[in-house]
């Protein structure tokens, strides 16, 4: 399995159970078919940006925080995003198709429309597509290679 996939896995996870260990992470992992050691967890979960959080009771879980949907998130963070995650990128006209693993476009979009850039009208997203708009005065063949360079396609 590709750290793209199980970090994915990972986020999944954190989603919809909580997790208090690296130790209880690795297991639920292996529950799902995933080899992984702690030490690949504790990478996994830092390149995930993913935070301990006290919940009710006093317990404390891990959890991915997101931006604020108004928050401008460095660019830092949408090529990170993009060179970990896109696998192609083709346009049609002002309309820009981004291909993801699947179950993955969702965390593309959210970084596309949280990136403050001008040329972006918006996003759509499905579970391994996005269609992001392009600004008429860009276009679409433009915001194409904007999207590859950020995503080391290019």
């Amino acid at each position: 399995m590709s750290r793209r996939a199980r970090q994915h896995e990972i986020a999944r996870l954190l989603g919809v159970q909580p997790v208090s260990s690296q130790a209880q992470l690795v297991d639920l992992l292996a529950q799902e078919g995933i080899e992984a050691t702690q030490a690949t967890v504790s990478r996994d979960l830092d390149a995930l940006g993913a935070v301990k959080v006290r919940v009710g009771g006093g317990e404390v879980m891990y959890a991915i925080p997101e931006l604020a949907s108004e928050q401008i998130a460095p660019r830092e963070h949408l090529v990170r995003v993009l060179s970990e995650w896109v696998a192609q990128v083709r346009h049609s006209g002002n309309i820009v198709v981004v291909k993801t693993p699947p179950g993955s476009a969702h965390v593309v979009a959210s970084a596309i429309d949280r990136s403050g850039l001008d040329e972006i009208v918006g996003t759509v997203a499905g579970d391994d597509s996005i269609f992001v708009l392009a600004d008429e005065s860009f276009g679409g063949e433009a915001l194409e290679a904007l999207i590859a360079d950020y995503a080391g396609l290019s």
